[in-house]
C-alpha cells in the first residue's frame, strides 16, 4: 500500500473533498494500514462508496493562444478529477490481480508496451 502511495504523482489537482496526494504522502504512516483494510472491507462486502464514483470535469483549452481566436466548445478537452482514495484502490486492485487481468491481442489503446503505430503495421 505504502508502495502505491509513493508512486502517485506530485501536483495533481485536489479532489471533489480537497484532498491531494500531498495530504497522503506526508500523514502519519498509519494511513496505509488503514486504507488496506478499508480496501480490504470494500472487497468483502462487494461495495464501492458513493465518494469514489463522484468525480469532476475541468475544460482544457487544445490551442496554445486562445486570445486570438474565439473559442467554441470544440477547442476544449475535459480532464475528469477522480477522488484520491479511488485512485490508490484502483492502483492497489491493478497490483494484486493484474495477472487475472487481460485483454485482447488486438487491443491497442490504453495498453502496456503497445501503440497506435503497432495497429497500423
Amino acid at each position: 500500500m505504502n508502495n502505491v502511495i509513493q508512486k502517485l504523482k506530485r501536483g495533481k489537482a485536489a479532489d471533489i473533498e480537497g484532498l491531494s496526494t500531498e495530504h497522503l504522502l506526508f500523514c502519519n504512516p498509519l494511513i496505509s494500514v488503514v486504507l488496506a483494510k478499508y480496501f480490504e472491507l470494500m472487497m468483502r462486502c462487494e461495495y464501492v462508496p458513493k465518494g469514489f464514483k463522484l468525480s469532476y470535469i475541468v475544460p482544457i483549452a487544445k490551442v496554445k493562444d486562445c486570445r486570438t481566436k474565439s473559442m467554441t466548445c470544440n477547442d476544449f478537452r475535459g480532464i475528469a478529477i477522480s477522488p484520491i482514495l479511488s485512485t490508490v484502490f484502483e492502483y492497489c486492485f491493478l497490483e494484486r490481480f493484474e495477472h487475472y487481468l487481460k485483454s485482447a491481442d488486438n487491443q491497442y489503446g490504453f495498453k502496456k508496451k503497445v501503440s497506435c503505430s503497432h495497429a497500423i503495421y
